[in-house]
């Protein structure tokens, strides 16, 4: 369910609400009660839950960046050496 932004142009009060994509936008502000408020647009916030989703998994072939290669020479010579054997 996605996090929707809304300020009530009444009073400028701001808040977020989980909810979702069938759902009604929310129309009532809670702090001033005046039926001001509007969705605001901004950029989407999400959180990936449960295992798998690591930077590798959609990378194939010498693009995957693994945590030990970046860090070290030897991983950089050794990638030209497979590149080179495949060839």
């Amino acid at each position: 369910m996605p996090i929707y932004e809304y300020q009530c142009k009444a009073c400028g009060h701001h808040l977020e609400k989980l909810q979702k994509l069938s759902a009604a936008p929310l129309t009532d502000c809670p702090a001033c009660e005046a039926p001001a408020l509007g969705r605001l647009v901004s950029a989407a916030g999400f959180r990936l839950a449960g295992g798998g989703w690591y930077e590798t998994d959609f990378k194939s072939g010498s693009k995957k960046n693994l945590a030990g290669d970046s860090g070290s020479g030897g991983g950089d010579s050794k990638a030209p050496a497979k590149d080179g054997a495949a060839a």
